[in-house]
């Protein structure tokens, strides 16, 4: 869009969170993009007062700013708007959200009744267990109530060009991706595989991805919650949450988060102020059980994290090279050793 639209672009080779804002000066950059991770390593750079706020910056526009990162982002780079917006390369909709004020933070977009209607987006009830919709007695999907978690579901109206959802090259991948008869008999939607929640005001925020959402005693846990309280500890540089099997366990899948501490040292990060931060701030069954200590975490070529190799290797001390530590009751974190773990595996343990 900006080439054929005539407008000027400054394409750096290698991405640097140091030069950044250099180069924004430099060019007199005034709008930036963003995805993924990006905002949380410049972020992560060293303050500097002469290049931090010296831009004409007005703008960042990207997916995926954290939003226990996005007013600081905002304040420490004096960036007044941010343009953060949600959807996939193979969806057939997308959100927008035009940032301006404080209660716009941490939202992927926003639709007012109106627009509601005329998108016909919906948020649909979701058994996160089983990762199925949840169907009422007559058959139909039931749309979530504001606050409440639910998957984003796009039409795809045959009459409408623009919600026309062009598929995969496996016809059966397509059809996975449709939800038929979902409101009323005939109707088609597709299936964005989020969890999102809508406020009273219009705004849509990211709840959490399809199959990242977890069960552990009974109780849904946010991979989004959970990071979001995690990366605001002093010490914690980088961290990803997933949920983890315990051999013999029959609870669901744990709580665990690998961490990358401040400068690789694990000397920069307290445990036990650690546990008394996530105690505070997430409910009992979302403090991480397990923490893995990590040099860098994995990422993909749009700078977000990955899961499945973490998830795959879940808590087995005999393919994990990493420190683990495990929450042990009042002991808070001890590191996992093959006798703990062997209790803890034991047919009948207590966690």
């Amino acid at each position: 869009m900006m080439v054929t639209g005539g407008v000027t672009m400054v394409i750096r080779k290698k991405f640097s969170a140091k030069a950044f804002f250099s180069d924004c000066a430099k060019h007199n950059v005034t709008v930036v993009q963003y995805i993924g991770e990006l905002c949380r390593y410049l972020i992560s750079a060293a303050p500097n007062d002469l290049v931090d706020r010296n831009h004409k910056v007005r703008i960042a526009i990207g997916n995926g700013l954290r939003p226990e990162i996005w007013a600081e982002f905002q304040k420490r780079f004096n960036i007044p708007e941010i343009g953060e917006f949600y959807g996939s390369t193979e969806g057939n909709g997308a959100l927008f959200n035009h940032c301006v004020s404080p209660d716009a933070i941490g939202a992927v977009g926003r639709l007012g009744s109106l627009l509601k209607r005329a998108t016909g987006m919906k948020l649909a009830r979701f058994d996160v267990a089983n990762e199925v919709l949840v169907r009422g007695k007559d058959g139909f999907c039931i749309e979530v109530g504001d606050g409440e978690p639910g998957e984003l579901l796009m039409p795809i109206k045959p009459d409408d060009p623009s919600t026309k959802f062009v598929g995969y090259s496996d016809p059966k991948a397509t059809e996975k991706k449709i939800v038929r008869d979902a409101f009323v008999k005939g109707d088609m939607y597709f299936s964005s595989g989020d969890l999102l929640s809508r406020d009273a005001r219009g705004f849509f925020r990211f709840v959490d991805r399809i199959g990242d959402t977890f069960r552990w005693k009974g109780e849904n846990c946010s991979t989004t919650e959970v990071t979001e309280v995690v990366s605001t500890f002093p010490g914690v540089e980088d961290a990803n949450v997933y949920g983890v099997l315990i051999p013999n366990n029959q609870d669901g899948r744990a709580p665990c988060v690998s961490l990358c501490p401040k400068d690789g040292d694990l000397n920069n990060l307290d445990l036990k102020a650690f546990l008394k931060h996530v105690s505070s701030n997430l409910p009992s069954y979302a403090v991480p059980l397990f923490i893995r200590i990590t040099p860098q975490l994995a990422v993909t070529a749009t700078l977000k994290h990955q899961k499945g190799d973490l998830r795959n290797e879940g808590i087995d001390i005999s393919k994990i090279k990493d420190k683990m530590f495990y929450l042990n009751g009042d002991k808070g974190y001890v590191p996992l050793t093959p006798e703990i773990y062997a209790k803890i595996t034991t047919p009948g343990a207590r966690l």
